[in-house]
């Protein structure tokens, strides 16, 4: 019996060098094709953001202790195949930082410089690609060893699920590298909502976060909602400048991911790294990959394009998005920009969310009319794609000879047309009576 578990765990061994060495012909720009080696990922870090907004990491377990050797061929490493694809990143953080400050103040930014890169992406055509990076976007919403958690492969230090403590309350996630750190994929957690099957410590930021993001002013649905920020100037008129100056609040999420990934880059400074979330998890991914060029894959995400404006994370002229991909289905309400109004299960849950344009290239499946699934909330769950999409063939692409439906841009997508932007001075009557100044624009406190 011993012999034989030997002779399994080489066995095992050998077929990840062999599936490591296989190259992978895949398509370029110019339609040719490229053999490009798959990678092979293992979990390295948890990472969280306290109550003081210190991104802090804990390590998790070292593959290179040979100790474990055996148990590491009983779960072989993560392999995804990539491609080569653009991507336009900075050419100076410093002077990003303050083109997007002078665009923010109308002052322009045509002296900025992008450059545009060739770099290993996922390669998102790939349907088994897309499944395992969907399995480590869910696993960021979960302890692991917790009912729901994807193997992912490898052994991994279950001892400290970080981020989920009662005193935490900022956003989670995982980071996996290449044995040989060429290339991290940074997993940020998404919308803990209990009324979609989920909650936590996060749940209460985590909807401020949305509300905030993915309405057209403030989360002002009706007269009987309150606003998350001063902005709102009565009838269908916000103001634009307040908006952009909210969402800037260093309490935020996207300020807390531009920290973040600033961390992950000076931990692994010579590394090709991805980002990839789920929900609220895939807008922010979304956000840093826009913000420095780093590959994104957003599953179900909201759209994310009118916060992205009100940033100005989209400064003229950027050469390309295309590293940036959304995968979402026609079931799903949030991802569809259709979960609004006021007698919406969306609204009736708290989120405004209202929003519905993505950047970059969508790979939407029609799960409406292929699979006649009736459009409910209940889809919008990470566990949906992997276990009812990805986790098996899509009959309408592989009779186009492909393994995911086509890539579409959003170009023509319009959203929040009933409102007025613009600069729109407060009114007092608008002002809350704590304010001091007049002409204030900031957040609600939220509890």
């Amino acid at each position: 019996m011993l012999r034989l578990t030997v002779i399994f765990h080489l066995l095992s061994l050998l077929l990840i060098v062999l599936s490591a060495e296989q190259q992978f012909p895949l398509s370029t720009d110019d339609g040719s094709r490229e053999p490009i080696t798959p990678l092979r990922f293992e979990l390295r870090h948890y990472h969280g953001v306290g109550p003081d907004a210190q991104v802090l990491f804990h390590d998790a377990h070292d593959h290179s202790d040979q100790s474990l050797a055996s148990e590491t061929f009983n779960n072989p490493p993560y392999v995804l195949q990539t491609r080569r694809i653009k991507s336009s990143r900075p050419s100076s953080i410093d002077g990003y930082l303050l083109a997007r400050s002078r665009s923010s103040q109308g002052e322009g930014n045509e002296a900025f410089k992008w450059e545009e890169d060739d770099i290993d992406g996922p390669d998102t055509e790939s349907r088994e690609t897309l499944l395992e990076l969907a399995k480590m976007t869910n696993n960021a919403y979960l302890e692991p060893g917790e009912s729901g958690w994807y193997d992912l492969g490898g052994k991994w230090n279950v001892s400290y699920p970080f981020g989920w403590e009662e005193d935490q309350d900022g956003f989670r996630g995982h980071i996996f590298a290449t044995p040989d750190n060429s290339t991290v994929v940074l997993s940020i957690k998404g919308t803990s909502a209990s009324f979609i099957g989920g909650g936590g410590p996060t749940s209460k930021r985590d909807k401020f976060n949305d509300n905030l993001l993915f309405s057209c002013c403030c989360a002002r649905i009706d007269w009987s909602w309150t606003t998350v920020c001063d902005c709102y100037r009565g009838g269908w008129k916000c103001d634009q400048a307040c908006l952009e100056k909210a969402l800037i609040d260093d309490s935020l999420f996207y300020p807390l991911g531009m920290n973040l990934y600033n961390n992950v880059t000076y931990m692994y400074p010579d590394s090709n790294i991805w980002v990839i979330g789920h929900s609220l998890g895939g807008t922010l991914a979304s956000l840093m990959g826009v913000t420095f060029g780093a590959p994104a894959v957003a599953f179900e995400s909201p759209g994310e394009r009118l916060a992205a404006s009100r940033l100005h994370v989209l400064l003229p002229v950027r050469p390309s998005l295309q590293h940036v991909t959304h995968v979402y289905h026609t079931a799903d309400p949030i991802a569809m920009g259709t979960c609004n109004g006021v007698l919406s299960s969306c609204a009736l849950g708290g989120y405004a969310l209202e929003t519905r344009c993505h950047l970059g290239k969508s790979i939407i499946y029609d799960t409406v009319s292929n699979l006649s699934w009736a459009v409910d909330i209940r889809t919008h769950t990470i566990s949906t794609i992997i276990e009812k999409l990805l986790g098996e063939p899509w009959a309408v692409s592989e009779e186009e000879g492909k393994e995911v439906p086509e890539f579409v841009t959003e170009d023509d997508c319009v959203e929040c047309y009933s409102w007025e932007f613009g600069d729109l001075p407060p009114d007092k009557k608008f002002i809350s009576s704590n304010r001091t100044s007049p002409g204030y624009c900031g957040l609600r406190t939220w509890t």
